[in-house]
Order: structure tokens, then sequence, then C-alpha cells
């Protein structure tokens, strides 16, 4: 049985740059759903295989916002995950097969800027393989390049978080950028639905995510996209 392996990249920022150092990290949701939907996926002739990293390795926070009492109990089986993650640089991230990164506003503060990222991120993108991020995940793309230097969100068709959802949840103040507008000046085609809504879009090898309701439908597109489900 051949095996497909996906890289997950999640965020190791705790705390925001205001002054009150706004809690802050992984949107639960969005890492636990795609993550249950990859580890429970199934082939007759594929297994596939989920690595969790982090640029710093060790613990990704978790939001605490997003740790609701309503939240799935099996949501919480996939935190331990997070509670180690390994280093990004220590990954062969070339034997993977597709890259995803979940958000929460922590990617926005490390992934954002993240140097190292946007090399892996080109990797994955100059050769084809699936690149998938939700909601701020996609700032996790800012510094990804084609081969001949552009941005790879230039001229793409995709969505994130978008700056209408950032005011209505009150921290487009706190971000160090909106990242809508940061990926329509980079020259990204940006798809925006209604707030909340489910929204994914699919350009080429490129896979994104509006918002947290749109993380389990990534996830599977992510697995057509593998021919695994």
């Amino acid at each position: 049985m051949k095996e497909k392996k996906i890289l997950v990249v999640v965020t190791n920022t705790s705390v925001m740059d205001d002054l009150n150092k706004t809690p802050t990290g992984v949107w639960l949701e969005e890492f636990a759903v795609p993550f249950l939907e990859f580890k429970n996926a199934s082939s007759d002739e594929f297994k596939l295989s989920v690595t969790v990293a982090s640029p710093k390795g060790g613990a990704a926070p978790v939001d605490e916002a997003s740790l609701e009492c309503k939240n799935p109990t099996e949501w919480d089986y996939t935190k331990k995950y997070l509670d180690n993650t390994a280093k990004l640089s220590d990954v062969d991230y070339e034997n993977y097969d597709a890259i995803f990164i979940p958000g929460g506003h922590g990617p926005m503060f490390d992934l954002a800027k993240d140097e190292f990222l946007g090399e892996v991120v080109s990797y994955f993108y100059n050769t084809h393989k699936i690149v998938a991020a939700v909601c701020h995940g996609p700032a996790g793309l800012i510094n990804a390049k084609t081969k001949t230097g552009e941005p790879i969100v230039k001229g793409m068709q995709l969505t994130c978080f978008t700056n209408k959802e950032e005011k209505i949840v009150k921290k487009d103040t706190l971000m160090p950028f909106l990242l809508e507008s940061k990926l329509r000046h980079l020259g990204a085609f940006f798809n925006e639905a209604y707030p909340w809504q489910e929204n994914v879009i699919v350009d080429e090898n490129l896979i994104t995510g509006q918002n947290p309701a749109s993380a389990k439908l990534l996830a599977q597109t992510v697995l057509k996209k593998l021919k695994i489900n």
C-alpha cells in the first residue's frame, strides 16, 4: 500500500502584539476538523499520515476563545498533537504530498513573516503539490514565490477570513494588517462569501477556505485532490 503524507503547519504565537497582550493561537475547529478528516481517511490504494509542525516546534497554543463547551468531544483528542509539534526546519518536507495551514489569529504574527515557511510553501506550489489554508492560514502564503519570483497568490483565485469578518469580531485594529487586503495587494483574485458562510475556493492545486465553517469542506477537497476519499 502506498503512503501519502500531509504536513500541517500551525502557529506558535500565544498573544497578540497589542498592549493588552490579547490571547490568540490556533483556532481549534480549523485544526481539529481537518485533522480528523485526514486521520479518518481511507483508501484501498493509499494510507495517509499526518505530521504537525510549527516554526519553533513544541507547543502550539490553542486560542482560548475556540474552546467552547458545545465543541464535539472528539476535538479534544486532537489537542495533544498541538502539545509537541515538530520543528518545521527539521521536517523533510519534500517527502510530503500536501501542506495545510490552519488559522486562528496567531498566524498573522508569526507565519505571515516566516521566510522559511515561505520557502516550504513555494516548494509545494512550484512542484504542483497541494497547498491548502483556511481562515488566517493564508497568512502563511504571503512569502511564497513562484519560480520567477512573483507571489504565488498573484493571479490566483482564493479566499481567507475577510475584512468584514475581522471587523465583526472586532480584531481588525489588533492585526498587523488585514489579510484580505494584503492578498489583494499581492495580486490575488479574492472570493468573498457572506460572513460565516462556508466558502472554499480551488484554483489548480491551491485550496483556500474563508472561515471556521469552511474547514471540513476544505479538508474533504484536499482528500479528493489526493484521490483518497
